[in-house]
């Protein structure tokens, strides 16, 4: 019996890309995309900020049967990048059902600290 794995649509309400980093390693977010399909997904992203207009139309795609890991400052549309050091969030939108966790390494001090958790989903 087949059954749909995920959601098409997704929120991470809470970003910041670090502007610092400290040792070997840089701080950094990304999001992990699980697509489960025996096809390829088109992911559609809108990045939201507290003072500006929205970053819109930022394409990602992942492979059939394949995991994704985007680093959130790699993410574009237009010319605009999120900003280091600045609040976000992040809306996905899928054009099949896929499972998205959401990482963030903070090594802004020696005694970095690592986070993941999953996104928030809506719609199957």
């Amino acid at each position: 019996m087949a059954k749909e794995k995920g959601h098409v649509q997704w929120f991470i309400p809470d970003g910041y890309i670090p502007p610092d980093s400290s040792g070997d390693l840089t701080s950094h977010e990304s999001i992990c995309v699980l697509n489960c399909n025996q096809e390829d997904v088109n992911l559609l992203m809108t990045v939201y900020f507290e003072d500006r207009d929205p970053i819109e139309n930022i394409q990602v795609s992942v492979q059939a049967r394949r995991t994704n890991h985007v680093r959130t400052s790699s993410l574009e549309s237009g010319g605009q990048k999120i900003p280091h050091g600045v609040p976000y969030a992040v809306e996905i939108e899928s054009d099949l059902p896929v499972i998205i966790q959401y990482s963030r390494l903070d090594s802004t001090q020696a005694e970095l600290a690592l986070l993941s958790t999953m996104a928030y989903p809506m719609g199957k």
